[in-house]
């Protein structure tokens, strides 16, 4: 072993006493050095541990049979999740530990607790088939959570491959959602009914984990935009305020559908000019 090779592994050592709970990681200075630090940046991780909570309330509640509490604690999970990462770059605490807490954050908000909360508000009745369908999606999911940690820097961030999985969640609990406001629409105990919620689920996954092209809005922060934009947002914003449930489910759909028209663009063959 080399000197510095030692000298390295020496210093981890002593970092990990083995008596202390402690994060350590490897960070670049502005001078170009590789140094490793202790501890977290607390505001980012904190706001991620808040929608952990409400993802695992969220599966207790559906467990509980209280899905209207299931719902608005996924939605809250994916408030805050929006606001975990946008928290972290504003102050400049961006760290590894933080994506990986992120990313398990998300797999247990927006993959298994609506895979949870949809088996206990319907599926159930299809017995191993439901479960079955349940769990694709929730593999869906981290599939779509690992394929995205591994492409992180080496992808357009202006567009999400595959629907994102809050959308997913969104997608899933606003069905549910307006399923319990249309009760004389949505039998959930028809087995049609059952069978359309299940394909519902494994479509929902599979665009998790595809290769269509959504466009992030990340940019959109950053740059201007002709005043006459904000004209179909109030549009929007006051359908949805008319009915909550069926408005998010139906910008939703439409968001989903544009990945469609997206990608179809973006593999069209570019005409040679004259």
């Amino acid at each position: 072993m080399s000197k510095t090779s030692k000298q390295d592994h020496d210093y981890s050592d002593d970092m990990h006493d083995g008596l202390t709970f402690e994060v350590i990681e490897e960070e670049d200075t502005q001078e170009g050095q590789r140094v490793q630090r202790r501890g977290i940046y607390l505001w980012p991780n904190l706001i991620t541990t808040a929608a952990l909570l409400s993802g695992f309330y969220s599966i207790i509640a559906s467990m509980d049979g209280h899905y209207l509490h299931a719902i608005y604690a996924i939605f809250l999970s994916a408030c805050l999740d929006g606001l975990d990462g946008r928290v972290a770059r504003a102050i400049g605490a961006q760290s590894p530990f933080g994506e990986q807490l992120d990313s398990l954050s998300d797999l247990i908000a927006f993959g298994l607790a609506p895979a949870i909360l949809m088996y206990s508000f319907s599926l159930h009745g299809l017995g191993r088939i439901g479960l079955a369908c349940c769990f694709v999606y929730t593999a869906c999911a981290a599939f779509r959570l690992a394929r995205f940690n591994v492409q992180i820097g080496s992808v357009d961030k202006r567009y999400f491959i595959g629907i994102a999985s809050p959308l997913g969640a969104i997608l899933v609990v606003c069905l549910i959602w307006v399923s319990k406001d249309y009760p004389h629409f949505f039998n959930t105990k028809d087995q049609t009914a059952q069978i359309a919620y299940a394909i519902y689920m494994v479509v929902t996954g599979i665009l998790m984990i595809s290769n269509m092209k959504y466009y992030s809005f990340k940019q959109v922060d950053r740059k201007r935009v002709p005043f006459i934009v904000m004209l179909p947002v109030v549009l929007v914003l006051a359908a949805i305020t008319y009915n909550i449930p069926v408005g998010i489910l139906v910008v939703c759909l439409i968001y989903v559908a544009s990945g469609f028209v997206t990608t179809f663009f973006a593999k069209k063959p570019a005409v040679a000019a004259d």
